[in-house]
Order: structure tokens, then C-alpha cells, then sequence
């Protein structure tokens, strides 16, 4: 009796993946309209209407972190029909928050990596450091003088300050605003000495010289800002960067994932939509299921670390 179960379920999901997809798609973003994720989710959802066939529907369930949108995804039918957006912050919540109803790792299918955010290190003009080494020797010289700003605790920009004072040995002050947007406000304004943005939010700033530019958070200098050097330059082996990925609820039939993973990979990587990533900021890449899940287990465990040397207090 349990073979022919088994056999019969077999038979079902394959039929269900066959004729896949046969209604709309949800594609959740976690994060409000307007921002970053959600730009990219419109600008890609009527490409991957046309490949899918059916229509990609875009829908913002932001908060908590982006928990909101997570957890409507892990809870939906494992038949396809509803994608997550996922989000870095996705990864760096079990860490920094006491309460997360569903597992990154064990509750979602992985399907594909569509871009990893690079951060910049900025600081207000009256800051006179000209680079990265020169921030560091005033930084060294005042300890708990300069204060950084952030979107919030256990942010990508907090966690990639945190990581910038574990390497270098330097002491900063962390301010957590409610956004980036207050944060980069009161830096313009000079209330703060620096932050870590995103590439896309500080460039207007740096091209006007309201902010001046000390180095990229990314392995490798970025297109939009190729004079920019890296962090990494002085400060070896040192990189922060957030992820953006399709990701589906866990028992997803894998034949479904690799359809999905399919459509990813070909839009994400058509030069229009890849040179419109590159301007935002972004560096585009896919990956495979099995490399997406990889990448976000290592990510897992890279905020937990970052946040138990720093000394972050799950809130």
C-alpha cells in the first residue's frame, strides 16, 4: 500500500510539473515599494511573464525585516505558484532577532541568486580622511570619535561596519535610524561621519561632493565607480555584500524549481536587464539550486559570526 502511495504521489508531481504553470504567479518582495528589491522585482516580473506564460505578479508584503514576506511564502502551497524575493536580511535574522517563525534554510527550495548588493564606505566631507588607509589612522587616533549611521540594527550596513572595525582593530560608535534614508540625511547634513550604503543610494551624493567616496565593500572594484578602489585594497580579504534571490516554500517538486530557475537565469542575464543592474549598483549573477542553497547556509553562518563578535543582542 505504501508503494503504490509513494508511486501514485510520484505520478502527481510530475503531472503538476508538466503542466506547469497553468494560473498567475505571486512573486513576494519583503520589502516596501519603491526600494531596491522591488524596483528590480518590477523590472524583471513582464520578462519572466513572457518565458513563464502566465503572469508574474508582483506583490510587496514588507516589515518585520522583511519576515512579513518570508513567512506568506514559507506557509504557501509547495505547487510553485508563489516566489519570495529574498533578501540578505533573510539570512541575517536568526541572528539578531529572538523570534523568526520560519527557517531560511529548511522551510524554502532555493532557486537562484538574481544580484549581491556592494555598500560603499562614505564619509561627510569635514572627515578629512582621502582614502581607506587615512580613515583608519584617524579613526585609530580618536577611538569612539566617529560615528556611523545604519538602517537599523543587524542591517547590511551595521553588519558591514561591525566587520570593518573586527578586521581593522578601529572603534566606531554605531546610530540606528528606522531606514537608510534618515541615516543618509543626517550624513549629508554632517550629523554623521560615515555610513555604508548602498552604491545606487550614496552615488548622486558623491558625484556632488556632498559625500566623498573612501572604497567599495566588493571583492572587485564596481563598474559605476571604477576610480572608487576597494576596501579590500587596504584591508585584505575584507568584503560585505547583500544577496537578492528567487527562493520557492520547501517541497516545491524539483522539476518546478528548475523551470523557475531556467527563467531566472535567461532574463537575469539578457544584456538589457544585466547593464540596468550594473547602473543600480548591483552585480548580477545566478547559480544553480544546489549552489543558491549553499551560499545561503555560508551566509547563515557568516552574520552569526559577524554578530557574536560584535556583540549584537538579538532584539
Amino acid at each position: 500500500m505504501c508503494c503504490l502511495f509513494a508511486a501514485y504521489a510520484s505520478t502527481c508531481a510530475t503531472s503538476l510539473a508538466q503542466n506547469y504553470p497553468t494560473r498567475a504567479i505571486r512573486f513576494v518582495v519583503p520589502t516596501a515599494p519603491g526600494g531596491g528589491p522591488d524596483v528590480v522585482a518590477r523590472f524583471i516580473a513582464p520578462r519572466l511573464t513572457e518565458l513563464m506564460g502566465q503572469q508574474v505578479v508582483v506583490e510587496n508584503r514588507a516589515g518585520a525585516n522583511a519576515m512579513i514576506g518570508a513567512e506568506v511564502v514559507a506557509r504557501a502551497p509547495a505547487d510553485g505558484y508563489t516566489w519570495l524575493f529574498g533578501t540578505g536580511q533573510n539570512t541575517v535574522n536568526p541572528s539578531v532577532m529572538k523570534k523568526v517563525l520560519h527557517d531560511i534554510v529548511n522551510d524554502f527550495a532555493p532557486v537562484s541568486l538574481v544580484y549581491q548588493s556592494s555598500f560603499i564606505l562614505v564619509v561627510h566631507p569635514a572627515v578629512p580622511a582621502k582614502s581607506v588607509r587615512e580613515f583608519i589612522a584617524a579613526a585609530q587616533a580618536q577611538p569612539n570619535k566617529l560615528n556611523f549611521g545604519s538602517g537599523g540594527i543587524g542591517s547590511a550596513a551595521h553588519l558591514s561596519g561591525e566587520l570593518f572595525m573586527m578586521m581593522t582593530g578601529v572603534r566606531m560608535i554605531h546610530v540606528p535610524y528606522k531606514g537608510v534614508g534618515p541615516a543618509l540625511s543626517d550624513l549629508i547634513g554632517g550629523q554623521l561621519d560615515l555610513m555604508y550604503p548602498a552604491i545606487a543610494s550614496a552615488h548622486p551624493y558623491i558625484q556632488s561632493g556632498r559625500l566623498r567616496a573612501l572604497g567599495v565593500t566588493s571583492p572587485k572594484r564596481h563598474p559605476s565607480l571604477p576610480e572608487v578602489p576597494t576596501i579590500a585594497e587596504t584591508v585584505p580579504k575584507y568584503e560585505s555584500r547583500s544577496w537578492i534571490g528567487v527562493l520557492v516554500p520547501a517541497g516545491t517538486p524539483r522539476e518546478i524549481v528548475n523551470r523557475i530557475n531556467a527563467a531566472v537565469v535567461k532574463v537575469v542575464n539578457t544584456p538589457e536587464v544585466r547593464q540596468q543592474l550594473i547602473a543600480q549598483g548591483t552585480d548580477p549573477e545566478t547559480n544553480t539550486p544546489e549552489e543558491f542553497a549553499k551560499y545561503i547556509r555560508e551566509e547563515v553562518a557568516r552574520a552569526a559570526r559577524v554578530v557574536k563578535a560584535a556583540g549584537i543582542k538579538p532584539e
